[in-house]
């Protein structure tokens, strides 16, 4: 008992200090524009690609802006979109689930069907057709990435209901008198929740890459806004005379894919006492 509390122990004291990381990330992002020394989008043709700097803590670009500004400014973009699509997808597919599970029958059948077909093809190739008919912009972008991304929370929702349909609590609770959307939505839901924030926290990293590649591509966002995909697209052209543009980008891509994927692993821990005790 001794080993399994300590384990229990460190996997809430790595949670803990995960969620300080992340909460000061998304803090960070929240209020960019107030920390940004410099205005992220304010030209200066006489210091063009200057090297890192006191003036210049990450340098300035091809413009002359300032990159350390432009990194801060682009965090509330890439995270918070990220976190939006995450959110869209997971309700949207968790809720389309619930239903196929509970109900089985021709509608389980259609969805599931629409869903295999989403997920026959390759995410970020659906998404650039999506995104290319609808025009660039970041609202674009998400709408298109979520079109393609629902079906994988819709399979999880599905076969947690499945295996929750049965449930001698949920036969108790039918006896007790509960209606079809009282059993859904009180005790079904509460009882796979906490999976589905778990699979949609560990999918936070690969939505913000996929959203930094349309950007990259040029069906993210717009100039002069700043954004981490289309930093790194405007900067590749100079990786061998000035990769302080790239390389400053692609750090930040990787330290916030890093912390969700981190705290991610650790509240899976704690949410699942199997993976305590094996």
């Amino acid at each position: 008992m001794s080993l399994i509390r300590r384990r229990r122990d460190r996997a809430h004291a790595r949670l803990i200090l995960f969620s300080i990381l992340l909460a000061l990330l998304l803090a960070a992002a929240l209020f960019a524009r107030s920390l940004c020394p410099l205005d992220p989008n304010v030209q200066d043709l006489s210091i063009v690609r200057q090297a890192p700097s006191a003036a210049h803590w990450l340098g300035t670009d091809r413009f002359g802006r300032d990159v350390f500004s432009r990194v801060l400014a682009g965090s509330t973009v890439s995270i918070y979109a990220a976190l939006a699509l995450t959110a869209v997808t997971a309700v949207t597919g968790t809720a389309i689930g619930l239903l196929c599970g509970w109900l089985g029958g021709w509608l389980d059948t259609v969805l599931m069907r629409l869903s295999d077909l989403f997920l026959a093809f390759p995410t970020l190739v659906f998404a650039l057709a999506v995104a290319g008919v609808l025009g660039g912009g970041i609202h674009n972008a998400v709408i298109a990435l979520a079109a393609i991304s629902w079906p994988k929370f819709a399979r999880l929702a599905r076969s947690l209901t499945i295996a929750q349909r049965e449930a001698p609590y949920l036969m108790a609770a039918r006896l007790a008198g509960c209606s079809p959307a009282g059993l859904l939505l009180r005790h079904v839901l509460p009882n796979i929740l906490g999976q589905i924030l778990v699979a949609a926290v560990l999918d936070l990293s690969t939505m913000m890459m996929e959203l930094a590649g349309l950007s990259f591509l040029g069906l993210g966002v717009k100039p002069p806004m700043a954004e981490w995909g289309s930093m790194i697209d405007d900067g590749r052209s100079l990786l061998q005379t000035a990769p302080w543009m790239v390389l400053a980008p692609v750090g930040a891509v990787f330290l916030t894919v890093t912390v969700f994927s981190l705290f991610g692993d650790a509240l899976r821990d704690v949410m699942d006492p199997r993976r305590q005790t094996s």
